[in-house]
């Protein structure tokens, strides 16, 4: 009966210390979503200690990561929650993704290798989930920007934009306009463009994708009318807050109009659809940047303060020290 009680009592503590993993992974993805990359990684920290935790604490900390800009790390982080479980398409779309962000800042010889290694993660990821919008455009983004000698084309391109029609028809468009932009068709990129709008479910991305068009082709006034109007659609769709965010780096990126963009990133912080794509320590780095601009010192050392509270090892942060 000893043995018996001894054995109960051990499943107990194994199903009590599995009930605490799961609601860590949850605390620490909730935090994620928040920007709050300083709590995430104290939750992650001790689940994925000498290889040996479950692959989403490593996938979880592979995006805090991504989010801090520390790409050597979320790879590393990323490549684990692969090895641990190498079914699951996401884990192979961020691995992807962190793998890219190094391709774009190696050497040619390193850039080439991690270059055929990012197309292999998302063409995996598809492979897995073949009606995963995000792995999709994150596939055709590659094969439309990429050089055919790491499997670039933007045949390939065309065809994941006949696979996201299923999907997702207004990523479908964006897809095929950056494929025309490619190839300077850009009457066909801005009409692409517009139908994505149309066709969006939630069209104040699809407003906020125009304006970046308008941005690389310096059509500064469509730019900011394109803003204001996806501006105008967040405030009437709850899931659009990200697009403030959005169009908000549009305006900061170009250096007009702070006062809006100011205004922008206060809505999105002030929202309940705050994301990973979207930290919200980079939105208050930015809303800091901007108060200085428009000459309100005082603000701008509360957010930045608000900033730093949030993600102490942001990189940025890090860089202004040096």
């Amino acid at each position: 009966m000893r043995v018996l009680a001894a054995l109960v009592l051990a499943a107990v503590a194994v199903s009590a210390s599995a009930q605490d993993v799961k609601e860590k992974l949850a605390q620490a993805s909730a935090a994620l979503q928040a920007g709050e990359a300083d709590k995430a990684l104290a939750l992650l920290n001790p689940l994925a200690q000498a290889g040996a935790g479950p692959a989403q604490a490593y996938n979880l900390r592979c995006r805090v990561q991504f989010t801090l800009e520390h790409w050597d790390r979320a790879a590393s982080d990323c490549e684990q929650a692969v090895r641990l479980d190498g079914q699951n398409a996401a884990y192979h779309m961020w691995l992807g993704r962190a793998l890219g962000e190094r391709a774009d800042r190696a050497s040619f010889l390193n850039a080439y290798s991690l270059g055929k290694r990012v197309r292999a993660e998302f063409e995996e990821a598809v492979r897995l989930n073949p009606r995963d919008a995000e792995a999709l455009a994150d596939l055709g983004e590659f094969y439309y920007s990429a050089p055919g000698v790491v499997g670039g084309g933007t045949g390939k391109a065309e065809g994941v934009a006949a696979q996201l029609d299923k999907v997702d028809t207004a990523r479908a468009h964006e897809l095929r306009s950056r494929i025309a932009e490619q190839r300077k068709d850009y009457g066909t990129a801005e009409r692409e463009l517009k139908q994505a709008i149309a066709a969006g479910a939630h069209p104040a991305f699809q407003w906020m994708a125009l304006a970046s068009f308008y941005r690389r082709h310096e059509r500064w006034t469509e730019m900011e009318s394109a803003v204001r109007s996806g501006d105008s659609a967040a405030g009437r769709d709850k899931h659009g807050a990200v697009a403030l965010y959005n169009g908000a780096s549009i305006l900061r990126a170009t250096n007009r109009n702070p006062a809006l963009a100011a205004r922008m990133l206060e809505d999105y912080l002030a929202s309940s659809q705050k994301t990973e794509e979207a930290p919200a320590f980079v939105a208050l780095m930015w809303l800091s940047r901007l108060k200085d601009q428009l000459g309100d010192p005082a603000a701008a050392r509360r957010a930045q303060a608000a900033s730093v509270a949030l993600a102490h090892d942001y990189k940025f942060v890090q860089d202004r020290k040096h």
